[in-house]
């Protein structure tokens, strides 16, 4: 299998020789990076694994000097490594993958139908008016790793499990947006089925979001996403359908932006606000329901005292691991990105009887990563490679999306807990049964419908 091919070269990469406190980062991440070249070709091929030639670019191993410094791999202890691969190549990264499902989930019927005539106005949008679901964003949406067992399956996107956009399993296995929507409405469309990539509309569906995206990619993302609305308009009704727009974006910025300053958290709402208009100009009825940018110092806290999960952040987000690039810092961008998010969603720039842009701000006051009572990190959170959310992380956040969504803007709760759901799961409120937007959090009476 792939997992052994791949598993045996990098294994032996590792564990040639011991380390020692000279460590070489650039090489590790050399040989990290060539791993998953590897898997992406074999991902993308039929070809048999042992027929796929594995190479580490841009290493010369005629060179003394450099071959010994990729036999030494300092970056991980061999120890931390061999035992990972070991558990690999053996079958089991771990236990059996943590999920969380709700069942019985019922608000009761007047709050759970749709309105009794299709709204013409955003603002009375009730969850069961939702007839078509879409996404974008980077490979959180595209939810690389969910249904990982090891970290060499963080490569593939299980897009049915994203909590933004995937659709797999039931509400009382999995929570997502869309399989709670679907309770409201079972005739949900254009949520992400299964794994693979954007281009697959099988799977994909109206999720374009995919790994390694920056804000500067969602202009192109939304004009994509316009295109497949309308090669597929025999299966919605463009022009009637209200639709859920969700967009999470800004994990590659800041993880670059000691790199690159044109990742300056104002360039990057600029890209937002051009993606977002250009759906507004192209797609009525949505509803743009974004996610906050998350604080991504909390990273730090989980690599403490974790070679492995240190070394493959390495690769996922550079930045981490340069030190001049403090917490403060880190944080103060974070803050930055939500601040202008939320500018956006203020400044009422696209507010129209049809359309609405709302930001869900959960996370904006979380600055430590999920943790048991006791303190250490809550790794059932994360995917093999402790950066990407694995299906109970999906779940999770879905369930505070979902609170979000339902509370009045300006009392929406800010200061989530990734450490536990936000459950029981919310219900609309029967004062104001509608997905919540800035209009009718300052006056819902005027909304008001049957």
């Amino acid at each position: 299998c792939l997992v052994s091919v791949v598993t045996i070269v990098v294994a032996l990469a590792f564990c040639l020789v011991g380390t020692d406190e000279q460590t070489e980062p650039t090489v590790a991440k050399k040989v990290w990076s060539t791993t998953r070249q590897t898997i992406r070709r074999y991902a993308r091929s039929k070809a048999e694994p042992s027929k796929i030639e594995i190479k580490i670019a841009n290493i010369d191993l005629s060179d003394e000097e450099e071959s010994t410094r990729l036999l030494r791999l300092a970056m991980l202890s061999r120890a931390v490594i061999a035992s990972a691969l070991l558990a690999v190549v053996l079958g089991g990264w771990g236990d059996p993958l943590r999920d969380l499902g709700v069942p019985n989930y019922d608000c009761g019927a007047d709050l759970m139908k749709p309105s009794a005539k299709i709204p013409t106005n955003v603002n009375s949008v009730r969850p069961g008016d939702i007839k078509v679901v879409m996404a974008l964003g980077d490979s959180i949406t595209a939810a690389n790793g969910a249904g990982a067992e090891d970290p060499l399956a963080v490569v593939l996107q299980y897009r049915g499990l994203a909590f933004m956009a995937g659709g797999d399993k039931s509400l009382e296995q999995h929570v997502t947006i869309p399989n709670i929507l679907k309770k409201y409405n079972p005739k949900l469309y254009g949520y992400s089925l299964g794994i693979g990539g954007q281009m697959v509309w099988e799977v994909a569906q109206f999720n374009l979001a995919y790994p390694g995206a920056n804000a500067k990619d969602l202009p192109d993302q939304a004009k994509d996403l316009v295109a497949r609305m309308k090669a597929h308009s025999d299966a919605i009704d463009m022009a009637n359908d209200w639709k859920l727009l969700n967009i999470f974006i800004g994990g590659n910025d800041i993880c670059g932006l000691c790199r690159h300053p044109d990742y300056a958290p104002s360039n990057c709402v600029a890209e937002i606000r051009q993606a977002v208009q250009y759906i507004q100009d192209n797609v009525p009825r949505v509803i743009v329901n974004l996610m906050s940018m998350l604080h991504l110092e909390l990273l730090r806290q989980v690599d403490t005292g974790n070679m492995f999960c240190l070394a493959l952040h390495t690769d996922e987000c550079g930045c981490e691991q340069n030190k001049n690039f403090t917490d403060a810092m880190i944080s103060a961008a974070c803050t930055e990105y939500q601040q202008l998010e939320t500018k956006l969603q203020d400044d009422g720039i696209f507010e129209k009887d049809d359309f609405t842009y709302v930001v869900q701000p959960f996370a904006n006051e979380i600055i430590h990563p999920p943790s048991y009572p006791n303190g250490t990190v809550d790794s059932d959170f994360f995917c093999p490679d402790c950066f990407h959310f694995s299906q109970y992380g999906h779940a999770v956040t879905a369930t505070w999306v979902w609170k979000n969504m339902l509370e009045p803007v300006g009392k929406k709760t800010t200061k989530g807990d990734f450490s536990g759901p936000a459950l029981p799961l919310s219900c609309p409120d029967p004062k104001c049964p509608f997905i919540r937007t800035p209009k009718n959090s300052a006056d819902c009476s005027k909304y008001m419908t049957e």
